[in-house]
């Protein structure tokens, strides 16, 4: 872990770049110094079917989660929701230059007796 999905309005195609907005999240998770590379997982979905406030074809959104393992204090989780949400605002300030857009980051901390993983990426990274 960290594994952030970028939950996205398919009306947002061609209005931002989605594959910048990953790799710039990225950058920044890493930057918290709190995540190994190799657990870091960006991914962006789009959703076709959605309904916006007061349904204008322009509304869209973009709805950040961070799913992240315990063991960080609140202050570590408050600074990288704070890093993620001040990188994802510069990446799309264009899209608040109109009344039709919103975006939203939650951080969730998931239970290690009710998670379950394996990565063959963490021994490449890690030289063994």
């Amino acid at each position: 872990m960290p594994h952030l999905t970028v939950e996205y309005s398919a009306n947002l195609d061609g209005r931002t770049d989605l594959g910048h907005l990953c790799e710039a999240l990225l950058e920044t998770l890493l930057q918290t110094g709190l995540f190994e590379i190799g657990a870091i997982r960006v991914r962006a979905l789009r959703a076709d079917h959605f309904a916006i406030a007061d349904r204008l074809a322009e509304n869209g959104f973009i709805d950040l989660v961070l799913r992240i393992g315990t063991g960080r204090t609140d202050e570590e989780k408050k600074r990288t929701g704070e890093a993620l949400f001040a990188c994802a605002t510069d990446v799309l300030g264009p899209l608040f230059e109109t009344p039709h857009f919103a975006l939203s980051l939650e951080i969730r901390e998931i239970d290690p007796a009710l998670s379950w993983k394996k990565n063959a990426i963490h021994p490449r990274l890690r030289g063994k």
